[in-house]
């Protein structure tokens, strides 16, 4: 009896530390919504740009007419969000503004512009620079000016609305961060690791060719050298992408859920997005996730030169078609 007792009241501890471990680790993967969604909606700031028009077809967002089958234009008028949801190529704008960096507190302009391509097809993701002494057409403003000028003109909504107009693609997302949280976010990712192409200093930081791990400060100074750079501003955004590509995957790596609270905490400080929080739990899928691991680098090429006594680069129009049409093929367009 005494033995059975004994049986019975084990099973009960038993239960009850099994109930207290699940409700804890529920409790835990709550937390880890609740943190997400608080830092989400914090960052969430949708903006109002103008429909994309092809220039190809004169249409806005049309359907699959004269495509192939499967391809992203028979999603027809789709949002981003269910782009996302039907598995289909998407595009988002990095923007890097030199707004808080340098002790800067005006509007700022956009220091770097990234254009991010997503093809769970092809499980491919494109990083596109495009330099930000570009000569365009400021979509919204009547001049034509630096492209780095859009955000300091009219935020991120000019500055979409250019880089849509100038590469003939739609943008379905943005996200937006301060150069000065750069150094935050590498920190709370626990550090990179990059293959710098060549060896330099900068501000202290000596970085070899190679295999460098780098932490956030260092990866301010590296993404932000450039005029020790032979390839000058190109250089420069080839780090940048260098950067961008070691923050992805490292958060694509299980350590990320260990150290959540404060990867969030920098991004909700320094970052503005169009993404909803179901948009990245829809990046999670395997299907997106695979393209982190197949990451081709592209820069928007062109010709430096002075007009008015100001440098810009002049991009011509077989550059531009260039870039056009590898974007339009990974974004399924075609």
């Amino acid at each position: 009896m005494r033995s059975e007792k004994r049986n019975k009241n084990g099973l009960k501890i038993f239960i009850s530390i099994l109930a207290i471990l699940v409700i804890s680790i529920l409790g835990y993967i709550y937390s880890i919504y609740a943190n997400v969604k608080d830092t989400i909606d914090t960052a969430y700031t949708p903006v109002e740009v103008e429909t994309f028009r092809t220039t190809n077809s004169g249409s806005v967002n049309d359907s699959s007419a004269g495509k192939e089958e499967g391809s992203r234009a028979d999603a027809g008028a789709l949002t981003p969000s269910q782009l996302l949801e039907a598995g289909e190529p998407v595009s988002i704008l990095l923007l890097g503004v030199d707004t808080g960096d340098l002790g800067r507190t005006e509007q700022g302009r956009s220091d770097s512009m990234v254009v991010v391509t997503i093809n769970p097809h092809t499980q491919k993701t494109t990083l596109l620079s495009i330099p930000r002494d570009t000569y365009t057409e400021i979509v919204g403003y009547g001049t034509s000016d630096k492209i780095n000028h859009a955000y300091a003109f009219g935020g991120t909504a000019m500055s979409i609305n250019t880089v849509q107009q100038m590469l003939d693609i739609p943008i379905d997302f943005y996200v937006m961060v301060n150069m000065a949280g750069i150094q935050e976010i590498v920190d709370a990712v626990g550090g990179i690791t990059v293959e710098s192409p060549l060896a330099f200093n900068q501000n202290g930081h000596d970085f070899v060719v190679g295999t460098n791990q780098l932490d956030g400060e260092a990866a301010l100074e590296f993404a932000r050298m450039r005029y020790e750079d032979p390839a000058g501003d190109t250089g420069r955004q080839g780090r940048q992408r260098l950067v961008i590509e070691g923050v992805i995957r490292k958060l694509a790596t299980p350590e990320t859920l260990l150290n959540y609270q404060n990867i969030l905490q920098s991004l909700s400080a320094n970052m503005q997005t169009s993404f909803q929080l179901s948009d990245f739990y829809t990046l999670q899928n395997k299907k997106y996730l695979g393209a982190v691991d197949n990451i081709a680098q592209q820069q928007l090429g062109g010709t430096g030169g002075m007009m008015n006594d100001i440098y810009y680069n002049f991009v011509d129009d077989t550059e531009l078609t260039r870039v056009h049409d590898l974007l339009q093929a990974e974004l399924e367009l075609e």
